[in-house]
């Protein structure tokens, strides 16, 4: 029972630091950084409690910086446009040679962040058409 716990600890530790550590590269690089920083802090919070106060601010900005990316059509068509230069640039990646690291390792992350972005302003979208609808 005890090799178990252990296992889960690591288990959290490593998962919880990854979100984390790829959170904080997307602060700078094109993607949803302050939700994955954000993710991880809840995953690491589960095994170490002192982490716990910096769960709820970081998730009321989190889910602002969310909100504000679909405020206003030109956000949201920004956005979109964005979500569509990094798959293409993963297709891109992948397939010319002369960039530097090129490879499909490179593009198929690029195309995965496109998707992640395109999956979190569907579901800010979402979010922020609720709470205006609530507030009729």
């Amino acid at each position: 029972m005890a090799a178990g716990r252990h296992v889960r600890r690591v288990g959290t530790l490593v998962g919880g630091g990854l979100l984390l550590l790829v959170g904080v590269a997307l602060l700078v690089l094109p993607g949803p950084g302050l939700l994955l920083v954000f993710a991880g802090l809840v995953v690491l919070s589960r095994e170490f409690p002192g982490l716990n106060r910096y769960v709820e601010p970081v998730r009321d900005r989190a889910l602002q910086a969310a909100e504000e990316s679909v405020s206003s059509p030109l956000r949201l068509t920004g956005s979109a446009l964005a979500a569509l230069a990094l798959m293409g640039a993963g297709v891109a990646w992948g397939l010319v040679p002369e960039l530097p690291f090129s490879g499909w390792s490179t593009g198929s992350s690029l195309i995965l962040a496109g998707f992640i972005l395109v999956g979190l302003l569907v579901w800010s979208r979402r979010r922020v058409t609720a709470q205006r609808a609530s507030r009729r």
